[in-house]
Formats: C-alpha cells, structure tokens, sequence
C-alpha cells in the first residue's frame, strides 16, 4: 500500500518551517506527503494571556480535531505545546532530534538594565516566574503571538528585552546579534523538540513515523514530561523540566523546578539515575517536589489562575 501523507501544520513560518522538515525526511525514506496548514485558535486569540483562555494544547487542538476528522494524517508541533495526555485515538509516532534547549533574552540598547529595573517581555508563566525569581525589581509584561509578531512587537515597544526559545529563532533565522543565553533559565518541558502525532489504527503512517524517531531524545522529553504530568501542571504552572543524556558513563542529568507564579518560591530538584531508571525518573521527581511543598504550591498556583 502506498498514499499520500497528508502532514497538518499551523500556519505560522516556524510550524511550516518544522513540517517541511518532516516534509523532507519522509520523502528521502521515499513517502509521498502533502502540507495542510491550519489557523489555530492560540494563533488568533491575541488579546488575552494563554492561561486565560482555559484551553490544554490551544495549539495542537485544530490540528487534533482535523486528524480526528480525516482531514489530515499526521500534525507536526512544538512537543512543549503538546498536553501531557493526547486526544484519545491520537498517538506520538516520533520525536525528531532535539535542537538547542534554551530560553534567550533578545534585547534592545544595552544589558545595563540587568544591574537596576528593566521592562521584560514573556507570555511564559515558566519564564515570568524565573525572571522575577532572580531580577524581583524588574517589571514583566505580557507577550503572545507567533515568533515573527513577538519579534515585532518588541522592536515596536520601550521594553528592553523579550525572552525567546533560541531553536524557535534559529530555525528561522531570526536570532538576532543581541541575545544572552539564559543558561540559568530551565527551559520548559520538552523544549527544543519537535513531535509528530498520528492516528494510532493507521500503522502505514506510524511505520514511517518510527523511522524518524531520536530515542535519545525521545526518552529525555518523556522523563520531562512525566514530570510535567504528576505536577499536573497542564501548559500553565510555572514548571520547568530538562533532562540529558550522559554517554560517557551511562546515566540520565534531570534537573526540575517548580516557582509560584511571583518567582518568590522555587522549589528545585537534581537527580542523577543510571540509564535503566529512566521510565520512572520524572514521576519520582515530581513526587519528591510535591511531598516537599509542592503540592501546596500548585493548590495555590491553581487558585491564582481560576480567579
């Protein structure tokens, strides 16, 4: 049996940017595919910060609801933007190899604001929180839209700088000379990665998925988002998640974070595993952050955000 692949996409220059990526890889296995982008609604709703809108995966819910539908066989996204659970009957066919895993704060001027107050552009809670938790003095402001309109956006405003995922930017080329690598930021789960979703009962199309597979990357995200998963933390909590792969002897670097949404409180935890403890690494993670005030952090987390 042979078909077309129909690949769904948003529409933005960076989710077209990765479905021709996959675009490509599947036509060098030999597949024949075709690229449907859709407007999603995290795409149009601009006027209100995403954990407003009340919606899990607000970027992956038109292409969920287009797959479901038939219009499309497999939807490329930002594994970050991706609910920790899929839409029942949907199933990730393959994790692609990670590109850079860090947030970057593109800035206008000088970094001399770093030293006293400064104006900071993020629609990242994540990324709010972290930035008020080591510059408490500095003002954050709110900023949504696709790379490009963000990018615009701060060009337009008297910010002195927005924070960005680096791979976004690079993949487009639009990483500009004036960034500092926020190596101290943890980046959010899975960032850096992108994911291919499918239908679980179309195994030609999962057959060819399975040939893109990172398994390195693969069990990196999955550790992260298992974390991400037992915090219940959904895309709103301030959670940050990132886990490597060390080659040299074996084992599995994990480092989680979880701030209250003023960046006051952080509760951080470092772990270490053998590569064989990877499946269960993040829920135990995630379990040590809870029993140490974890949980009456989200409890209130969550009290903040259904106000």
């Amino acid at each position: 049996m042979s078909k077309i692949i129909r690949i769904g996409t948003r529409d933005s220059e960076l989710a077209l940017w990765q479905a021709h990526t996959v675009q490509k890889q599947l036509n060098d296995l030999g597949y024949k595919t075709e690229i449907i982008a859709v407007k999603s609604q995290g795409d149009i709703i601009l006027d209100k910060p995403l954990y407003e809108l009340g919606i899990t995966g607000i970027f992956t819910k038109t292409l969920d609801i287009a797959m479901i539908n038939g219009q499309v066989d497999i939807a490329v996204h930002s594994m970050k933007d991706v609910p920790t659970a899929l839409p029942i009957g949907i199933v990730q066919g393959a994790v692609l190899e990670r590109a850079n895993i860090l947030d970057i704060l593109v800035y206008k001027g000088t970094t001399d604001f770093l030293e006293s107050e400064g104006t900071i552009a993020t629609g990242s809670l994540r990324r709010q929180a972290q930035w008020w938790n080591k510059y408490p003095n500095h003002t954050v402001v709110d900023l949504r839209g696709n790379v490009n309109t963000r990018m615009q956006k701060l060009q337009d405003s008297d910010w002195n700088g927005a924070v960005f995922a680096a791979a976004g930017l690079e993949r487009i080329h639009l990483k500009p000379d004036s960034y500092i690598n926020l190596d101290w930021m943890v980046p959010a789960p899975a960032q850096g990665a992108m994911v291919v979703v499918a239908m679980a009962e179309d195994e030609y199309v999962l057959d060819a998925l399975s040939q893109l597979n990172h398994i390195e990357t693969e069990i990196c995200t999955y550790i992260e988002r298992q974390f991400l998963k037992t915090l219940e933390g959904g895309c709103t909590a301030p959670i940050g998640a990132l886990a490597r792969y060390n080659e040299k002897d074996d084992t599995i670097e994990f480092t989680g974070v979880l701030l209250s949404i003023d960046g006051k409180e952080k509760l951080e935890i470092n772990k270490t595993v053998d590569i064989s403890e990877w499946k269960k690494l993040g829920f135990i993670s995630a379990q040590e952050i809870l029993n140490n005030g974890g949980a009456e952090l989200m409890a209130a987390i969550k009290k903040i955000l259904q106000k």
